[in-house]
């Protein structure tokens, strides 16, 4: 029988650990992304790797490292009126280094705003062109008198490494279930922070319950280069991957929205159908190549079965990618939520599989076997439909999550049921190749 998680005291521990990472200004590279990864393992052993700039990782190249320290406009008077050290929000990520003095019209053109919510700093990046700029909210700008201003980009764009870190979890088999999720954004709580919080916990308990029947694989990377750069160097190897999920987004108030793998009816697309579909919250959609992560896992060259779970998609909120996406708007409630549904999914896809009934012609005796009580005349109890079930479906055809959806039964029933058929010589677990 499943253990129930708390996911209040889990959601709690999450929410700390968003708002410990906060202040950290992240990107695709640097001391950020390192910083980082160097909390997350105070609670995981991660296991990091560096890949050089300048390496090509399939129609990409790794880019120079960037490095902040600080950055201001300063006005006449010596005030700084934008400040990185009060939001790093304030400095286009990746913006090459300045020190210049300029004209307000000189400055317009290297300023971002988001006039739609005028109080909000929207969050931008220049990753792979040389540029800089600032972000400000409108009022900011509006308040902008004419005049010169001392601009400062204290920053560095040089040859270093990109980082990621990934967690190994040896299983009975070979085969894995991979989570990935990105780290490379700076001080968003919702994307990404909550689906880093998210994957730590997730992988901490995955870790403390050994042993498993799938190996696991938790990868902490920079979105989009860092996918790329993880499949490029682990190409030789990706057909181990059964199951694959990517985790964003998921401390906002909506509720759960799995998008479904490029294939539309993997094991794992069923399994969180399934799962959001019990808790009665939460809603599935087809897959699109736009959003994260799942897109290089399903590109047509891989087509691995890799789905993402958030709660409201990226670009569905209005506070998505601006300063509004903050402490306040995530919240351990949801963290935890989140979390609860990301365990059902893992014990799921854990214990699903295909079984062969080892005594197919009629049923066997049960009662011998101390699996139907043997005092005639009641019906039967919901363990003993549940067994019946899997006796009847289990012609090597039909996982476990098939039976319980047909029978319309909880899964933990079935599979607790499968478990004491298997026990008692009556059913064989079948192998992927059976």
């Amino acid at each position: 029988m499943r253990q129930p998680i708390d996911s209040v005291a889990l959601g709690t521990e999450a929410y700390a650990l968003v708002k410990e990472l906060y202040p950290i200004c992240r990107s695709i590279t640097g001391a950020g992304v390192r910083d980082t990864l160097t909390i997350l393992e105070r609670f995981l052993p991660l296991e990091r790797s560096s890949v050089p700039t300048g390496t090509r990782v399939f129609d990409w190249e790794i880019p120079r490292e960037w490095n902040i320290v600080d950055a201001y406009i300063q006005d006449a008077d010596g005030r700084r009126v934008i400040d990185f050290k009060q939001s790093n929000l304030h400095v286009v990520n990746y913006s090459v280094p300045v020190r210049e003095r300029m004209t307000r019209a000189q400055l317009l053109p290297h300023l971002h705003t988001d006039p739609r919510n005028p109080d909000w700093i929207p969050y931008r990046t220049s990753y792979y062109r040389d540029s800089w700029g600032f972000c400000l909210s409108q009022n900011q700008l509006a308040r902008l008198p004419d005049g010169e201003y001392d601009v400062c980009i204290d920053a560095t764009l040089a040859p270093g490494d990109l980082t990621y870190a990934e967690l190994s979890i040896p299983g009975a088999d070979t085969d894995e279930i991979v989570v990935f999720t990105h780290i490379c954004h700076p001080s968003l709580c919702n994307d990404n922070l909550s689906g880093i919080a998210v994957s730590t916990l997730l992988a901490r308990s995955v870790f403390a319950s050994a042993p498993h029947h799938f190996s696991y694989r938790f990868i902490f990377a920079p979105a989009t280069i860092g996918s790329i750069a993880w499949l490029s160097r682990n190409e030789s190897r990706v057909d181990r991957i059964r199951h694959g999920l990517v985790l964003a987004s998921l401390g906002d108030c909506g509720s759960l929205t799995y998008k479904r793998s490029r294939r539309g009816a993997a094991d794992v697309d069923r399994v969180v159908d399934y799962v959001l579909t019990r808790r009665g919250a939460g809603r599935s959609e087809n897959f699109s190549p736009y959003g994260y992560d799942e897109r290089q896992f399903c590109s047509p060259g891989f087509d691995l079965p890799f789905g993402r779970l958030t709660r409201t998609p990226n670009g569905r909120y209005p506070e998505y990618h601006t300063s509004a996406d903050n402490l306040s708007f995530v919240s351990a409630e949801s963290l935890g939520d989140s979390l609860s549904a990301c365990v059902e999914v893992i014990r799921t896809l854990e214990k699903n599989g295909r079984y062969l009934n080892l005594s197919p012609k009629c049923e066997p005796r049960l009662g011998p076997r101390g699996l139907l009580r043997t005092c005639g005349g009641r019906s039967p109890s919901d363990a003993e439909h549940a067994i019946l079930w899997v006796l009847n479906q289990s012609d090597g055809g039909s996982d476990l999550l098939s039976i319980a959806v047909k029978a319309n039964m909880d899964f933990d029933a079935i599979a607790d049921a499968a478990h004491a058929l298997d026990q008692a010589g009556l059913l064989r677990r079948l192998g992927h190749g059976d």
